[in-house]
């Protein structure tokens, strides 16, 4: 059977540690979330990360526009939050109705961006530069350094929508000298492949996506897949995966409290960067 990743136990460390930093800033430090329309996932994940803000001191402002808000108007306000000072994180609930992302995203200043989804941010990654690194990627990174097993050489697969979301993934393990590559949900050798991987990180959104027969043996699986079923929440991998895999993340209680224990922490790392930004200044 394989043995249970709890993310929310490390989660909670890190919230631990983000409160201690935040105390030690002198003053609570902000962070501004957009959100746009009424998905209702959209609005808890939201509502959650706004509780762990305020839990960790942090100063929580929303931006609650109506589906048909112009681009031009969200674009408007994100500017008016990056000439803030009291403001030193910035992030908009994807996805977007039917807004331009990239634009939206692209008008973040870079060093408020800490969903990290910025060119800039994605640019410095991948030249290893600091930079604020996309919460989710760093959980998944925390979660498989978790399993304590040897990474050297080891393979992963990662298997999504969008590669955006591997991008980040894919340059953290290869610093951990791990070989990764990303899959669209719908390549006809995904099977071949994912069979072969020492670690396997999914991101479909389609439930029970991820079966036994795609998995090696005793690998590494991390379940980021988010799909109702009836009153709860379930990942995109199999529930008997758990036979095969050695290592298995859960859903939920794996990458997502992982994932806001991480924005906290880029909401106190872009603090810390603009303060000392602005004593250079």
């Amino acid at each position: 059977m394989a043995e249970i990743i709890h993310g929310k136990r490390l989660a909670e460390k890190i919230r631990e540690q983000v409160k201690h930093q935040v105390e030690t800033l002198g003053h609570p430090p902000g962070l501004a979330a957009i959100i746009v329309g009424n998905d209702p996932a959209s609005r808890l994940y939201v509502r959650l990360k706004e509780q762990a803000a305020k839990e960790a001191g942090i100063f929580f402002e929303l931006l609650d526009f109506p589906e048909e808000v112009s681009t031009g108007k969200i674009i408007k306000e994100i500017k008016k939050l990056n000439d803030r000072d009291d403001i030193a994180g910035i992030l908009v609930q994807l996805p977007l109705p039917s807004h331009d992302e990239d634009k939206v995203i692209a008008a973040i200043n870079p060093i408020k961006d800490v969903d990290g989804f910025h060119a800039k941010n994605r640019e410095h990654l991948a030249k290893e530069k600091a930079s604020l690194v996309p919460p989710v990627a760093l959980a998944v990174v925390q979660l498989i350094e978790a399993t304590h097993q040897p990474l050297r050489g080891k393979t992963a697969v990662i298997i999504g929508n969008n590669p955006i979301f591997a991008e980040p993934i894919v340059h953290l393990l290869k610093a951990m000298q791990v070989k990764a590559d990303f899959l669209q949900k719908d390549e006809t050798s995904l099977a071949a492949k994912s069979q072969m991987a020492d670690m396997i990180i999914i991101a479909v959104g389609k439930r029970n996506f991820l079966k036994p027969e795609m998995v090696k043996e005793g690998a590494i699986v991390i379940d980021v897949g988010t799909n109702k079923k009836e009153n709860h929440v379930v990942g995109d991998v199999s529930p008997s995966i758990k036979e095969k895999a050695g290592f298995l993340s859960p859903v939920p209680g794996g990458v997502g409290p992982l994932t806001v224990a991480y924005l906290l922490m880029n909401v106190v790392r872009a603090a810390t960067m603009q303060k000392s930004r602005h004593s250079k200044s």
